[in-house]
């Protein structure tokens, strides 16, 4: 052990006494993964609750946020960027309508269809908290450099890509 080890160095260090025949490096990358994830999930819940936001909330407003100008999609838009089923959508889309943080309109270019909107509102909320989000990811990261955190997210974005395929 070293000053600089940690719980996960303690973990495998234990399971290579009792097992060395086991390579420990999957354990090693992933445990850590799943800590910091747990930190983060932390650091969301709580920058999303400072602009009075759910997580469900906050995945819909975003979509519409980062669209840009005029901040709208259509439900099935959404459903493909929040990935949750069209009666989930729906429930949410009314839930946020309720809160009059979207609002529902009329496609011009289709009548039957309608498209989501994000309010005045909804855009306050979401711009605060994504400032707070990137502030309170900023601090979780704050060991690193910036070429350690580009590094990292090379090595995690090639690590997500055989999942995504």
């Amino acid at each position: 052990m070293t000053p600089h080890s940690d719980e996960v160095d303690r973990i495998v260090d234990a399971w290579v006494r009792q097992r060395p025949d086991l390579d420990f490096s999957p354990l090693e990358v992933l445990s850590r993964v799943d800590r910091l994830s747990r930190h983060l999930d932390r650091a969301r819940r709580e920058a999303f609750r400072r602009s009075d936001l759910e997580s469900w909330e906050w995945d819909v407003l975003s979509a519409l946020r980062r669209a840009g100008e005029p901040f709208q999609l259509s439900p099935k838009q959404l459903l493909q960027q929040t990935l949750v089923s069209s009666g989930t959508m729906t429930n949410r889309i009314d839930r946020l309508v309720g809160r009059r943080l979207v609002r529902r309109e009329s496609d011009p270019g289709d009548g039957r269809s309608i498209l989501v909107t994000l309010t005045a509102d909804g855009r306050t909320r979401v711009d605060a908290a994504i400032t707070r989000l990137v502030d309170a990811e900023a601090l979780l990261l704050g060991a690193l450099s910036r070429g350690d955190r580009d590094r990292l997210a090379g090595l995690l974005r090639k690590l997500s890509l055989g999942f995504d395929s």
